[in-house]
């Protein structure tokens, strides 16, 4: 009997490292979808938190639901961060705000003093993770006319932001990066100067656009190698009462490009449409033009001469998939 148990404990002695060797190390699991509550009841209180959670470079899409409040931070989806889509409880009630100004004292110091926010540090929240997504949210910068304040910062590619309030004063929107492509669907935005600018391919789809002072809605400064700058479908252009004169745009850069198809164009909107930014030279190398304005703003026979007016046949061109070179992106709408 006693042999007999040698025999077993040493069988299972030498047995057992070898069956070892075939065992697999468990993958981790993450999860693919996440709460955030500011009363705990979700798994983070910060949406900061949930997004670094996620896992990085995700091949899938991660959602996380935030439930209504005010939740004051200062948010980055970074670079590594892939695929994640916010979702608000209501886009009204839901609101991640900040208060950063151009000119404001950030809080640091370098080798000169105080180092202070720029227009590209000012934002709300800053998009670098492609392939995100926002919806029913309300993202501001309440830092108010104070100069240049940024609510929503977008570098990535394959963006989209889905019935969002974009709410701001000057340069509120950035749409950054000359190879980013952003879809707004459904969206209210407001501020004043140059609220929505920069670089990026970006496509407005029945978004309201509020203008809250005299100035201009539009500066883009698209790429002379990208064909499509913003494109505005089926919008509609309101003011607030202080607002009567208000121009469609005018060139960040040379070759700036923005196209109005469908659009209802409050009175606000002067006659002359668009706006060379002082420099004659520009009206030479923007693309400006429009197709079947209405409303009081639709003033197509006082349009500045250097815009153009759509054919039936160049409008037919301004599909989502020639202006985004392929939609299999854009998540269901």
């Amino acid at each position: 009997m006693i042999r007999l148990l040698k025999c077993i404990y040493l069988l299972l002695t030498f047995v057992s490292p070898v069956l070892s060797i075939g065992q697999t190390t468990p993958v981790p699991t993450y999860p693919v979808s996440l709460t955030v509550a500011l009363d705990g009841s979700g798994n983070y209180k910060t949406i900061q938190e949930a997004v670094n959670a996620v896992r990085d470079l995700s091949q899938v899409e991660v959602k996380i639901f935030i439930k209504k409040g005010v939740y004051h931070e200062k948010l980055v989806i970074p670079s590594w961060k892939s695929n994640i889509t916010l979702v608000g409880e209501s886009n009204e009630n839901t609101i991640i705000t900040n208060s950063d100004y151009s000119g404001k004292d950030y809080p640091g110091k370098d080798l000169t003093g105080k180092v202070k926010f720029s227009t590209f540090t000012s934002y709300t929240v800053l998009v670098q993770g492609e392939a995100f997504t926002a919806e029913n949210l309300t993202i501001e910068n309440k830092a108010g006319r104070v100069g240049q304040a940024v609510a929503l910062h977008v570098e990535a590619d394959r963006c989209i932001i889905k019935q969002c309030r974009l709410l701001g004063n000057q340069d509120t929107l950035y749409t950054a990066n000359t190879g980013s492509r952003q879809y707004y669907k459904e969206c209210f935005i407001e501020g004043t100067t140059d609220f929505i600018f920069g670089e990026a391919t970006a496509v407005f789809q029945d978004c309201t656009i509020r203008s809250l002072t005299n100035s201009y809605i539009t500066a883009a400064s698209t790429s002379a190698r990208k064909k499509y700058g913003y494109v505005f479908f089926d919008c509609k252009l309101i003011a607030d009462t202080a607002a009567k004169k208000v121009f469609l745009g005018r060139p960040w850069r040379p070759n700036a490009k923005t196209v109005f198809i469908n659009t209802d164009m409050g009175e606000h909107i002067v006659p002359a449409g668009w706006n060379n930014w002082s420099i004659p030279l520009n009206e030479k190398t923007a693309y400006y033009a429009e197709f079947n304005s209405r409303g009081a703003g639709a003033n197509i026979k006082d349009r500045v001469k250097w815009s153009r007016q759509l054919s039936r046949k160049e409008v037919k061109e301004y599909t989502l998939e020639n202006i985004f070179q392929g939609t299999g992106w854009i998540r269901s709408m």
